[in-house]
């Protein structure tokens, strides 16, 4: 179905790259820091499905028409870079649904499964960098005497499962940052952590 001595080589590769910080990486950082790793789980749903969309369509051809196709595809990082710097700056205000209210208790950040899975999917699908990186990544480790299609469903499966737990690490990262700051009971200054991430991942998805 696959060779492996490929997928062998593809693991380790795919480790390093992906707890290189990026992107999805600091947005799960952010999270962790203002609404926690369990709830940061939907975000991390909403940005492997895009992952994973961008992974396929990457292999199969579909970046090269997305890539070529510059005026919609800016405008779409555009949006999604407004929108996260938007949030950022509420998060540094200490407002909004996904900043800490300054009683400390996160509990209740508003923000629903579904904007924190919308989040992530838009932060996954709408890297450039990201689309260009599967359609350099993922081709040397496909064989071409096999089918396609197993091998492809193979990789995407480890990439997926990779990706999560380098999630997860950040996310719990961002908590423990968390709980550091908090011990001075400074939850503005968690926010504003928070929110400067968050900002910062803005800039990057719409300049990247």
């Amino acid at each position: 179905m696959i060779n492996t001595a490929l997928l062998a080589a593809f693991i380790p590769t795919f480790i390093l790259v992906s707890l290189t910080p990026g992107m999805c990486m600091t947005l799960s950082m952010s999270l962790g820091i203002t609404i926690g790793v369990r709830r940061t789980f939907w975000m991390m749903a909403g940005e492997l499905v895009g992952v994973g969309l961008v992974a396929v369509m990457a292999v199969i051809g579909v970046a090269a028409i997305m890539l070529g196709s510059p005026m919609v595809f800016t405008a779409f990082k555009w949006a999604g870079g407004a929108y996260l710097m938007w949030l950022g700056i509420q998060m540094w205000q200490s407002k909004g649904k996904l900043a800490i209210p300054e009683t400390g208790d996160s509990a209740h950040a508003g923000a629903s499964r579904m904007q924190l899975a919308v989040q992530g999917f838009v932060t996954a699908v709408a890297n450039p960098k990201g689309w260009a990186f599967f359609m350099v990544l993922l081709p040397p480790f496909l064989d071409d005497s096999r089918p396609l299609a197993p091998q492809l469903a193979v990789l995407v499966t480890v990439l997926l499962m990779i990706e999560w737990l380098s999630l997860i690490l950040y996310a719990s990262g961002g908590k423990t940052l968390s709980r550091i700051l908090a011990r001075g009971s400074n939850v503005r200054l968690i926010n504003r952590v928070a929110g400067t991430l968050m900002m910062a991942v803005g800039v990057w998805l719409a300049l990247g």
